[in-house]
């Protein structure tokens, strides 16, 4: 267990607000601890990287901060409130939205139908099944525009299932940008992918990030070296290190961590 104090978040967060404020956050499974005594902020306009070998409990990390799962101890601040104990429903309608949350795309929805239903959820209207689809046509400009916005305009008639894996998370992305989110929770979001999708997907975070607050959880080093602001190691479900990737690639508890599995990719990502 390492003690480490973390200056630089300090001083940074004399500049920036801090938008997400995790407080000695625990939890622990019969006694196992999957997280502990985790303390860190994310700062408003930034993306923010959390890493670390399998089994760091950086999942877990993201279940209790939409309280999928119930903290053994420790606080989460959103804005200066306290939402430790707040249904998940209640934390989305704060604007934390999780990928998966929302990105459960309906297969046999066209895709600007898919996005569709994210606005009628944000409009409160999800569920007014028996309104003639015309009712509905107001919401068409937006989805197009999101559609757009993740580089979808052109498969706005495809039905959702048809579309490569690539485009089917760029269309989870839109699916998030509709409930307008403050902060992004987003998991693994290149994983499985080949380099061409992993890099326009890349792309499309950087792009839809402006605005916005994105945490997310990668393990593609290439993907976090090229837009993360600021990086969190765990390892064993505690912070090791905390920084910008030319900080944390080169500190030897980080490289220790990462010796014999993703050490390679860690240190040798541009």
């Amino acid at each position: 267990m390492f003690n480490i104090r973390f200056c630089r978040i300090r001083e940074i967060g004399l500049s920036k607000d801090i938008l997400l404020d995790i407080k000695g956050l625990t939890k622990e499974f019969k006694g196992f601890v999957a997280v502990s005594d985790v303390t860190l902020n994310v700062l408003k306009g930034t993306i923010h990287a959390l890493i670390g070998p399998n089994g760091a409990g950086k999942t877990t990390l993201f279940n209790l901060l939409t309280n999928f799962l119930v903290p053994t101890s420790g606080d989460v601040f959103f804005k200066g409130e306290k939402i430790t104990r707040e249904k998940p429903a209640q934390i989305a309608r704060r604007g934390i939205v999780r990928s998966f949350q929302i990105s459960a795309v309906f297969p046999h929805m066209s895709v600007l139908e898919n996005v569709r239903v994210a606005l009628q959820q944000k409009q409160n209207v999800s569920f007014r099944f028996w309104s003639p689809e015309k009712s509905l046509y107001h919401l068409h400009s937006k989805a197009l525009e999101l559609l757009d916005s993740v580089d979808l305009s052109s498969f706005a008639d495809e039905l959702a299932v048809n579309l490569p894996y690539g485009r089917k998370r760029a269309l989870e992305l839109a699916t998030t940008l509709a409930l307008e989110p403050e902060l992004m929770l987003l998991d693994e979001p290149t994983q499985g992918m080949g380099h061409e999708d992993v890099e326009r997907v890349t792309q499309l975070i950087k792009k839809v990030s402006i605005g916005r607050t994105v945490l997310m959880v990668e393990h593609n080093m290439n993907v976090v070296s090229s837009i993360a602001d600021r990086i969190t190691v765990l390892q064993r479900g505690s912070v090791i290190a905390d920084g910008n990737y030319k900080e944390v690639s080169n500190n030897p508890l980080v490289i220790e961590a990462y010796m014999g599995s993703s050490n390679q990719a860690l240190v040798g990502a541009h």
